[in-house]
């Protein structure tokens, strides 16, 4: 069995899986499957091999808190109300 082959089986598979495992519809999900791994092998591969996990550098101390804002100003008392003529 070809890598292709492999591919399909496995991609079918999960379809299989996804939709419940439904009785029947086999054909249907091969055919998904094949699609699927055409595109995959027309698609340019990105993947990169994963970087060694880095050691965890000591904690750095956190920034001094910013200087408080200004008080807010004073409010201007309102002028008294224009009676009613």
């Amino acid at each position: 069995m070809s890598t292709e082959d492999k591919r399909i089986r496995e991609l079918a598979h999960q379809i299989w899986e996804s939709e419940g495992k439904p009785h029947g519809q086999d054909a249907r999900h091969w055919d998904m499957a094949r699609k699927l791994a055409e595109a995959e092998a027309l698609t340019p591969s990105k993947a990169k091999p994963k970087p060694a996990a880095k050691p965890k550098a000591a904690a750095k101390p956190k920034p001094a808190p910013a200087p408080a804002a200004k008080p807010p100003a004073e409010k201007k008392p309102k002028a008294p109300r224009k009676p009613a003529s």
